[in-house]
C-alpha cells in the first residue's frame, strides 16, 4: 500500500529544488507554469523530464505541440515564478509583459533565466492525474551566473556564496 498524496507532499517540502517555468506554443497559444518536477533523465541522449497536471492549459499545449520550454530561474525571478504559479489564472495571460525567445521548436523561453532547454517530447507515461513528459533536448543556453532560485518548505530562497 502506497502513501496518501498529502503525507507526500509534506514530505517532499524538504527536498530543496531548483524552480524552473515549463513553457509551450501551439498555434500561436503561449502558456507557461512553474514547476519543480524537473530532472535531467540522460545525458546521451539528452533528456529530460517534466511533470504536468493533466487539468493545466500547460499541459494541453505540450500534449498537442510536442514541444516545450523550460527556463531555469535566477534570484531576480521569484515574481515570474509566482506569477506563472498560478497566481495569475490558467485562463488569463502570463506571457503579458514577460520579454522572451525561442530557440529551435517554437517554444518560448523566459529571458534573464539561468539556463533554457528546448524540447521535443520524446515520450509520455500518462499517471491518474498527471502525465509525465520525456523530452529531447534540441538546444540549450546558458548565461554567466550562479544564482538559482531554490523552492524548500513552501517558500523561495537564495544560496549564500
Amino acid at each position: 500500500m502506497t502513501i496518501h498524496g498529502e503525507l507526500l507532499r509534506h514530505l517532499m517540502r524538504h527536498w530543496t529544488t531548483g524552480v524552473t517555468i515549463v513553457t509551450s506554443n501551439h498555434n500561436g497559444n503561449y502558456h507557461g507554469m512553474t514547476v519543480n518536477s524537473f530532472c535531467s533523465l540522460s545525458i546521451n541522449p539528452a533528456l529530460i523530464t517534466v511533470t504536468l497536471a493533466n487539468t493545466t492549459r500547460t499541459h494541453h499545449l505540450v500534449l498537442n505541440s510536442n514541444v516545450f520550454g523550460v527556463t531555469i530561474l535566477s534570484t531576480d525571478q521569484q515574481e515570474l515564478a509566482d506569477r506563472f504559479s498560478g497566481k495569475i489564472p490558467e485562463e488569463e495571460d502570463r506571457f503579458k509583459k514577460v520579454e522572451f525567445f525561442t530557440l529551435t521548436t517554437g517554444a518560448p523561453l523566459i529571458a534573464g533565466g539561468l539556463a533554457h532547454l528546448d524540447c521535443r517530447v520524446a515520450q509520455t507515461i500518462s499517471l491518474p492525474e498527471s502525465t509525465l513528459f520525456i523530452g529531447e533536448v534540441m538546444a540549450g543556453q546558458r548565461i554567466e551566473d550562479d544564482r538559482p532560485l531554490v523552492y524548500f518548505n513552501r517558500s523561495y530562497h537564495r544560496l549564500e556564496q
